[in-house]
């Protein structure tokens, strides 16, 4: 094995992060474009099940074992009547959605998304709206839920089917409330007061829930990070995390630029944490306050074609990104970047799950197929569970228009010291050459290469899938090699890499 490029690194099984909690992994689903209808949920479809989900997303979702699923926004819980979406599906009205100006027809509520994540294994992290509406309406909707019997919107969701509660853990206090789009749009401190009352009502009605602060829509809002700094002022001491959104995009087709955006997430974590430490020590408090990344993803191909949409139609195609190679690539540092800061990002929602800036594309009344983000995802899902370990990274690196050193290395580490083994995650930024990795594993004694899969595509990096074409699926036959302790990977240009060893 011979190039020009070597990177190092040293995996150590007691430099350890933390735990990661599996929710890092998961997915969001909104009422928007055919996420929903058409994506999840299309009666007439063949392979439709007896409640109108289709069998085929299902089964493409638990491919991708999403621990939990964010719904039902977004901007669209920001005018949502959670009542609109329960009960008799011939008495549920329409409405005129106002976040992305559709019909929505409530076909679709919180009792049939319960269902569908129970097909796909996944627990629901539910949000209020607390833009136009509050208090009562989120301590309802938690009644409704998860009390048992005996209460008045207990014993409508029995009356509805539901004998059992939900018993949904994870709630999130409203969607970027900072952003003047937003329906409801608050300042700092009306959010701030708002949140803390409505997660004190929730939290008498059921003690055992966690909550969720909106953080800022991104680091561009004018208000980054006083925003963070202000809300959680007043919501420090009543919830459990903070929201971070974050969206990235090649319209100038930068390549190398866009392959470095995952140093601007880092940089969003560094900044949200000091933050919350910052209220944590103004507040002498011992509470560590933990983050959410609950909006992330690759978004800017579909921009265009969503200006063209006639407004108050039913579940257009809106936001449906066709997600090329290099798109793939970023996507994998993010999930490494979220990997290096386990002990305080403990969820993250890709946005979307179908068909809306999603892995997973439908067409109404015909196939699905996996889009090229789909891979990274799916195998840090899978093998990206145990303990995250502090990785010693030595990599060559890069300058590009936004960012300077940017190692053409990303990589970190990951030990699952219950089935004794370790998984290393690697992107190669370069565009033109290989390059090598040198990683000490000698702490892992005994272990054996398992497997090294590589997502590659011979510097085609505007490839793309379809129903018709794969041209971007990952294969196994990385080259790699394992000699007393030092293991020696080939890492090919422009590559997402995953390497598992295991315990001979």
């Amino acid at each position: 094995m011979s190039t020009k490029l070597r990177a190092k690194m040293v995996i150590d099984k007691d430099f350890q992060i933390a735990r990661v909690d599996n929710r890092i992994y998961g997915s969001f689903i909104e009422h928007l474009g055919r996420a929903v209808y058409g994506g999840i949920y299309e009666p007439e479809h063949p392979l439709a099940n007896e409640q109108g989900f289709r069998k085929d997303v299902i089964e493409l979702v638990k491919e991708l074992q999403v621990p939990i699923i964010r719904y039902p926004g977004g901007n669209m819980v920001s005018a949502y009547n959670w009542e609109d979406g329960v009960g008799p599906k011939s008495e549920r009205p329409k409405r005129l959605e106002l976040a992305w100006r559709t019909i929505e027809d409530n076909q679709v509520g919180t009792n049939e998304f319960m269902d569908w994540g129970k097909a796909v294994g996944a627990d629901v992290m539910m949000a209020v709206n607390l833009g136009t509406r509050g208090i009562d309406a989120a301590r309802n909707l938690v009644e409704y839920c998860n009390h048992p019997s005996g209460s008045y919107y207990s014993d409508l969701r029995r009356k509805h089917g539901y004998e059992q509660p939900h018993r949904i853990k994870t709630w999130c206090l409203g969607n970027e409330m900072d952003g003047p789009w937003q329906v409801g749009h608050k300042t700092a401190e009306e959010y701030g007061r708002l949140a803390v009352e409505t997660a004190k009502a929730m939290r008498l009605v059921d003690s055992s829930i966690e909550l969720v602060s909106c953080g800022s829509s991104n680091t561009m809002m004018p208000t980054f990070p006083e925003w963070e700094a202000t809300t959680l002022t007043h919501t420090y001491d009543a919830v459990d995390f903070v929201s971070l959104h974050q969206y990235h995009g090649n319209a100038e087709n930068d390549s190398p630029n866009f392959l470095a955006k995952s140093m601007e997430t880092d940089h969003f974590i560094r900044t949200i944490i000091s933050t919350c430490d910052y209220i944590k020590a103004k507040k002498r408090s011992k509470k560590t306050m933990f983050l959410s990344f609950d909006e992330w993803n690759v978004w800017y191909h579909s921009n265009e074609s969503d200006t063209k949409i006639d407004p108050w139609s039913v579940a257009p195609p809106q936001l449906e990104d066709v997600y090329n190679f290099e798109d793939a690539l970023l996507v994998g540092s993010m999930l490494i970047t979220f990997l290096k800061y386990a002990d305080r990002v403990k969820m993250a929602c890709l946005a979307q799950l179908v068909n809306v800036i999603a892995p997973i594309m439908t067409e109404n009344n015909g196939r699905s197929w996996k889009q090229t983000i789909f891979y990274p995802y799916m195998h840090t899902s899978v093998f990206g569970r145990g303990i995250a370990l502090q990785t010693v990274n030595s990599s060559p690196k890069y300058d590009s228009k936004d960012y300077t050193d940017v190692p053409y290395l990303d990589s970190t580490a990951v030990f699952n010291d219950e089935e004794e083994s370790v998984t290393v995650f690697a992107v190669n930024r370069h565009l033109e050459e290989s390059l090598i990795l040198n990683a000490d594993v000698r702490s892992f004694e005994g272990y054996r290469i398992v497997e090294h899969i590589v997502l590659e595509n011979d510097g085609d990096l505007k490839a793309v899938n379809t129903a018709d074409h794969e041209a971007v699926k990952p294969h196994h036959q990385g080259q790699s090699k394992l000699d007393e302790g030092m293991l020696e990977v080939v890492l090919p240009k422009a590559s997402w890499n995953v390497i598992r060893l295991a315990k001979n």
